[in-house]
């Protein structure tokens, strides 16, 4: 996921955050649809809207946080991100492990933006706004995984990214450039390959293999991740204020995950 959030940096040379953004719903919403072929049942009623919704909402995520990484490291941007999950799961539970995990990450977020806010506050919204995003991809998500309308959730998420490509298709206003190179457009599909599909699908695969509880603590090393990557790959090296961010926000969600692995133990017939 996070090598394709890499590349995709590659491209804002060419091309604007957002418009790199819509590529990566064109790339993704048309290899999917090339491999599921969603059957008509997917494409009315009640299955296309809330595909069409989850779609949106994902497309918009990615635009806020590419606009994010346009501005900030790699890292503290997931970082950041990750307080809409967080936020989510301490509404809906409230105990104590939660509120910890709720301050620690509070605690991350104050850190990164005291680093942050001076020099790119704007980046700090974006990413905010993706954390904001996030949650809506959750409670999103989770109508589409519990509708009984008679589709798989693969066929969802291509009608979904379809959809996304066409309402923001004003956004390929950003990529002029791109199109007249087929190496940039190659690298644009790439990005959504690299940034959707494989971990989309690998995802599912993953989930099925070592349980909701083992998959929700791995989360954790997102951000961590996403640092490695921006290293490696960006040369982006994190100060000492913002690797202790970082911190506090893998903690935070270890223990938002560790709830998650408890819960789930307990009601093994909740839904993903």
């Amino acid at each position: 996921m996070y090598v394709g959030a890499a590349m995709a940096v590659w491209l804002f040379d060419d091309a604007t955050p957002s418009g790199v953004a819509w590529l990566r719903c064109l790339g993704a919403a048309m290899v999917l649809l090339a491999w599921r072929r969603p059957p008509r049942a997917a494409w009315r009623g009640k299955a296309l809207l809330l595909a069409g919704a989850f779609g949106t909402v994902t497309a918009g995520m990615n635009v806020v946080f590419y606009e994010a990484i346009a501005r900030l490291p790699l890292g503290t941007a997931v970082a950041l991100e990750f307080v809409g999950p967080v936020v989510v799961a301490a509404i809906g539970s409230r105990t104590r492990r939660d509120i910890a995990a709720l301050a620690m990450v509070a605690l991350g977020v104050v850190l990164i933006a005291d680093v942050q806010l001076a020099g790119e506050p704007l980046g700090v919204a974006f990413a905010l706004a993706a954390a904001a995003a996030w949650a809506g991809y959750i409670v999103l998500g989770n109508r589409v995984a519990l509708a009984d309308t008679g589709v798989s959730g693969f066929d969802s998420l291509a009608v979904g990214f379809a959809v996304a490509t066409v309402v923001l298709s004003p956004l390929a206003l950003g990529t002029g450039a791109v199109w007249g190179a087929p190496d940039l457009l190659a690298l644009g599909v790439g990005v959504g390959v690299l940034s959707t599909v494989v971990p989309y699908t690998l995802d599912q695969f993953v989930l099925r293999k070592v349980g909701r509880a083992a998959f929700a603590l791995l989360l954790a090393l997102l951000p961590v991740t996403a640092t490695v990557i921006g290293l490696l790959v960006l040369a982006q090296v994190p100060t000492g204020m913002e690797a202790l961010g970082i911190l506090a926000v893998v903690i935070g969600v270890a223990l938002r995950s560790r709830e998650d692995g408890q819960r789930t133990a307990e009601s093994p017939q909740e839904p993903p």
